[in-house]
């Protein structure tokens, strides 16, 4: 943000090294998002709210809520966000972006302890591991691996879908989840393009997140074990009140006393749509590469030479 009036000089220089906080939120999980927001100093880093329920100033009584950028649509996911509102150009003066979910602990985890580790390790494209006890974990590859700093990789040697130091692809690796996903300024100018529009939940992309990874996906992404968080997996997506109802619940919480209302659950719509993305993602996919005959696949290339 800049200041109406004055130089800006000094802020400018001051910003060079600036990361972005970007997080979906809804009033329901406040408190959480708080003890989120308040382990990123902002000294290093600018946080942006994208409130998907239509309440704002019901934050204004955090301390860091007037110094955050807020931004109000309903019912709308962090992806739908993302591709409005962070455009690269936009974001260009930020060197890496945190793009995650509201439901996360955070007890275990530095930011820019991270961001040396990320460094160092030369990702970019990364997540926090996940805690395997108190997380839920939907993927073996990002559970935190006792002892060690980073991963790259995971092994599974029984039953189907095989991972060994063969593995070349995702989920064995080249892969992190799209719940805490972190991405340098310039996979971000990739990620963004893919990102689809009208596809607002995103599911598909993943999968392809390797290719933005600046070189190669089984070295430049990774899990930080060193640094790592908690999945609370709290329903957010499709739990909801009309907003007549949810002012009234907040009154009466705040009272004391009990709302009384039925919550509204859709989840199910939520999950079969982000299914149906999914799949028209991946139409357009290979539809792209179909018609693009100049364009070489380098993970096809890569995999047709480690099978000779």
């Amino acid at each position: 943000m800049q200041p109406l009036w004055g130089s800006t000089t000094k802020s400018k220089s001051s910003k060079s090294s600036l990361s972005l906080l970007a997080i979906a939120v809804g009033i329901n999980q406040k408190e959480v998002v708080n003890k989120i927001v308040k382990k990123f100093p902002s000294s290093d880093f600018v946080v942006m709210l994208f409130h998907y329920d239509g309440f704002v100033n019901e934050w204004r009584d955090l301390a860091w809520s007037d110094c955050a950028i807020h931004v109000s649509a309903m019912n709308q996911t962090k992806w739908w966000f993302a591709k409005r509102f962070l455009h690269p150009d936009i974001v260009a003066e930020y060197s890496y972006i945190f793009l995650w979910d509201e439901d996360l602990g955070v007890d275990n985890f530095n930011p820019k302890r991270y961001l040396s580790i990320v460094q160092n390790e030369g990702f970019e494209i990364s997540q926090p591991a996940l805690d395997p006890v108190k997380s839920a974990v939907y993927h073996p590859i990002t559970a935190r691996q006792g002892g060690s700093k980073v991963h790259r990789r995971y092994y599974k040697y029984k039953g189907s879908g095989r991972c060994d130091d063969n593995s070349s692809s995702p989920p064995c690796v080249g892969w992190v989840e799209m719940m805490a996903p972190v991405f340098s300024r310039a996979a971000w100018k990739c990620v963004w393009h893919m990102i689809q529009n009208d596809l607002i939940h995103a599911w598909g992309l993943d999968i392809q997140l390797g290719y933005c990874s600046q070189g190669d996906r089984t070295k430049k992404v990774g899990v930080v074990d060193a640094e790592y968080v908690v999945h609370l997996a709290l329903p957010t997506l499709g739990v909801s009140n009309d907003k007549k109802a949810s002012i009234m619940r907040i009154f009466l919480l705040r009272a004391g006393a009990s709302s009384g209302l039925k919550k509204v659950d859709n989840r199910a719509k939520v999950r079969m749509q982000s299914s149906l993305e999914m799949k028209i993602f991946k139409d357009r996919w290979d539809s792209a590469v179909k018609g693009d005959r100049c364009w070489v696949d380098p993970y096809q290339l890569s995999a047709n030479q480690s099978s000779h």
